[in-house]
């Protein structure tokens, strides 16, 4: 399901000069991207674009059909979610300058806003590697969305260690999402669409580039309430995400290693800056006072239905309010056990009678 307009939103973004600020101007301007798409160039002129930009939107026009890159977006089974879509990630939406097109292999989910970024270096010791997985994997239990850039090293690890979870992961990416770099990481990338998202602000057919990468890593922290450092030397990319995590006004930490360790330089400086040093999944729960999640998923986890006519009832009511009749006949269970299977999810909090023998899920 496509953002309503994101053929246009698509089309514009592909104008030199158009950048997020001056995407916001066209639509706040003219109230529909669509408008703004079929404006003259007075008129684009009037809304705040320079000549260079307004004579790109009549170029680009002339040859360019926004409904072809839908089409070709569906045939790959990506989506679009674009600036003024409820579903657009809403910690990315208060960095400076999001990215207005979020095209995206997978599922957000409102529960992704309780996420954190781990990223490091691409070359991890075994204790780095150690350290990554027991960290995302501990924080995917609890009901953190574990965020990374999908790279070789320390990303792949923590994104390979939520899955191992059961829990929630969504990787961002340098280039277009049927370029996925590195090769390997294809059936990975695989995996974390269909258990979180794999996300990416470039165009399908986009090749990774280095200029693409600090970019990406925009995303990752903005994405997140906070970034942790696991193993990154003086010039690691990791250190630019944790830069800009600082920037973006949230929590970053840092995993030590040893004094002699190359591998540690960069996270040893994150620390003497002020980073929080991080041993344990708890010390990330604590300082993001994230307790609670772990508490209200433990709490699903007990009342979450076991008995398969549970979860069919629960299935057949969440298409809306059913009477007992009716839920009889979807389950094809007898009616005697679906009233009492009935009751017992009413106690359990997970239904409610909304009237005379007629039942809603909670």
């Amino acid at each position: 399901m496509h953002t309503p307009e994101a053929e246009f939103w698509i089309a514009l973004a592909l104008v030199d000069g158009i950048g997020p600020g001056r995407l916001k101007r066209l639509y706040t301007h003219f109230g529909a991207l669509a408008t703004a798409w079929q404006a003259s160039t007075s008129a684009l002129l009037d809304a705040g674009l320079d000549s260079r930009s307004a004579q790109g939107v009549q170029q680009l026009r002339a040859h360019h059909q926004p409904e072809e890159a839908l089409r070709k977006l569906s045939a790959f089974g990506v989506d679009a979610i674009c600036w003024p879509d409820e579903r657009y990630p809403r910690l990315l939406r208060h960095i400076a300058n999001p990215p207005m097109v979020l095209y995206a292999r997978g599922e957000l989910l409102p529960a992704d806003e309780v996420a954190v970024a781990i990223v490091g270096t691409r070359q991890p010791s075994a204790y780095g590697r150690q350290a990554a997985q027991q960290l995302a994997h501990h924080l995917a239990e609890k009901g953190v969305t574990i965020i990374s850039g999908l790279a070789r090293g320390v990303d792949g690890e923590v994104h390979r260690a939520a899955l191992e979870a059961g829990g929630r992961t969504i990787a961002v990416l340098g280039s277009g999402l049927n370029v996925i770099y590195p090769r390997e990481h294809a059936a990975l990338a695989g995996a974390i669409s269909r258990k979180g998202a794999v996300l990416s602000d470039y165009p399908l057919d986009a090749q990774p580039d280095a200029v693409h990468f600090p970019a990406r890593n925009r995303i990752v922290s903005g994405m997140a309430l906070g970034t942790i450092v696991v193993e990154a030397g003086e010039t690691s990319g990791a250190l630019i995400t944790a830069r800009f995590a600082g920037e973006q006004g949230r929590d970053v930490f840092a995993v030590p290693g040893s004094i002699f360790s190359r591998q540690s330089l960069g996270v040893h400086r994150l620390i003497q800056d002020g980073a929080k040093l991080v041993a344990t999944a708890d010390d990330v729960l604590e300082e993001l006072n994230l307790g609670m999640v772990a508490h209200q998923l433990e709490m699903q986890q007990l009342l979450e239905p076991q008995d398969p006519a549970e979860r069919a009832l629960l299935g057949a009511l969440a298409a809306g309010p059913k009477h007992v009749d009716e839920l009889a006949r979807e389950t094809k269970l007898p009616i005697a056990q679906v009233s009492g299977t009935l009751a017992l999810l009413e106690l359990n909090g997970l239904i409610r009678q909304v009237s005379a023998l007629t039942y809603a899920a909670h």
